[in-house]
């Protein structure tokens, strides 16, 4: 009976997140990281081609941002239910749901940071 939440410590007895709230936050954390991923190559290609002709048309940048895009669409809504739900989800759930997300503005601030050194 101590572990069980009580309204007076702000908590809901008996709540959980509706079925399958595990299952989708998995689907998307597992999405977003798949399009973080698949953007690596193509922006590592964008940056190593040299411009021949003066041009500056590479299409590996675009296609870099556009799976970066995705991705983090995916992370926002896979750490936005799962900030909604988070009293009623497991634990390894709770981290799953806001890695991504986590992990995207982790690496955002420390290239803004580099940036600003350099």
């Amino acid at each position: 009976m101590a572990d069980a939440p009580s309204p007076a410590r702000g908590g809901r007895p008996g709540w959980t997140p509706p079925l399958g709230t595990n299952q989708r936050i998995r689907n998307r954390a597992i999405w977003a990281v798949a399009f973080f991923m698949s953007s690596v190559l193509p922006a590592f290609v964008g940056m190593g081609i040299p411009d021949i002709q003066g041009e500056g048309v590479t299409v590996a940048m675009p296609i870099a941002f556009a799976l970066w895009f995705f991705g983090a669409l995916f992370a926002l809504a896979a750490g936005l239910t799962t900030l909604r739900y988070w009293e009623g989800l497991p634990a390894q759930t709770r981290l799953l749901g806001a890695l991504p997300l986590l992990t995207v503005s982790l690496f955002l601030s420390a290239a803004l940071i580099g940036a600003l050194v350099v």
